[in-house]
């Protein structure tokens, strides 16, 4: 009944809040005031193994790094460094840092260098053991795995993580949903996709009108994106019903019987007629197989 209480706001529930994780950082003041790249690797060169040894006994791994270049005049500069896996090997850090070095300007002069783990998750140091040809198997596997991460931080510390993405499988049943779009550096590689029912084209985009009859059978010849096309062969329909307790626009008009058109062009359409809905029924391009 007390938990039933607590539940409805009946009865108070203490809750004791998570403590804040510490923060795992090196700082490095300097007797004079640098302003050369070489002078900023050494420096660098002393801090990122203190700092991966700190991570390393905390059991942690590096997910951002942050490194902050603080001027003589008072001013600071600074810049992040986003791995795709967490990690605590200096090794590994050291060629993306030295990436981001010529982002910094020295102004009259760097005093002070600052490394933080700004993002840090709980990793544990894996060893391999039992069959030794399963054991070579997973190291391999585990090697493939950092040299894609290496990959990903080294284009990462270029262009940005946010603009790596990978492909995973979409729970809907409607084409355009069948895929989503992830950062790669916070999601892992999706394990397996569920074949389509049906064939699916190369290329999918926004439906696009196609004059034709309308009737539901596949037209003979049509007009699209400006020119005449005559279909040679036609295979369908598959039928296709917009999810219901949605209101996306594009599927207003209802019912969709899609069909495979062969062109006299050698091109092979995605064609679909809309049954209707709040729109008039019609016929439509949604995409090309080849």
């Amino acid at each position: 009944m007390d938990r039933l209480d607590q539940a409805l706001g009946a009865a108070p529930e203490p809750l004791s809040p998570a403590a804040a994780q510490g923060r795992i950082a090196v700082r490095l003041t300097l007797p004079e005031p640098i302003g050369l790249e070489a002078d900023m690797l050494a420096a660098l060169d002393r801090m990122l193994p203190r700092l991966c040894g700190l991570l390393r006994r905390r059991g942690r791994g590096l997910r951002t790094l942050r490194l902050e270049a603080h001027r003589t005049d008072d001013t600071m500069q600074w810049t992040n460094l986003s791995l795709a896996r967490p990690s605590w090997e200096a090794d590994r850090l050291w060629p993306l840092l030295r990436m981001k070095l010529p982002e910094f300007e020295a102004g009259f002069g760097i005093d002070m260098l600052r490394l933080e783990a700004v993002r840090h998750e709980h990793v544990q140091e894996r060893t391999q053991t039992g069959h030794v040809e399963a054991g070579d198997q997973a190291r391999r596997r585990m090697a493939g795995e950092t040299l894609l991460a290496d990959l990903l931080g080294r284009l990462g510390a270029r262009i940005g993580m946010e603009a790596i993405t990978r492909r995973h499988p979409g729970d809907s049943h409607i084409p355009e949903k069948g895929a989503l779009t992830l950062a790669a550096a916070w999601s892992e590689p999706a394990p397996h996709w569920p074949p389509p029912p049906r064939p699916r084209p190369l290329s999918l985009f926004r439906p696009e009108p196609v004059q034709a009859p309308e009737t539901p059978h596949p037209p003979a010849r049509f007009r699209w994106r400006g020119r005449e096309v005559v279909g040679t062969a036609s295979e369908g329909p598959e039928r296709i019903a917009p999810e219901w307790w949605l209101d996306e626009p594009d599927w207003r008009s209802g019912l969709r019987d899609y069909w495979q058109v062969s062109a006299d062009t050698g091109e092979r359409l995605w064609l679909f007629y809309a049954h209707g809905g709040t729109l008039s029924p019609g016929w439509f391009c949604h995409g090309i197989f080849a």
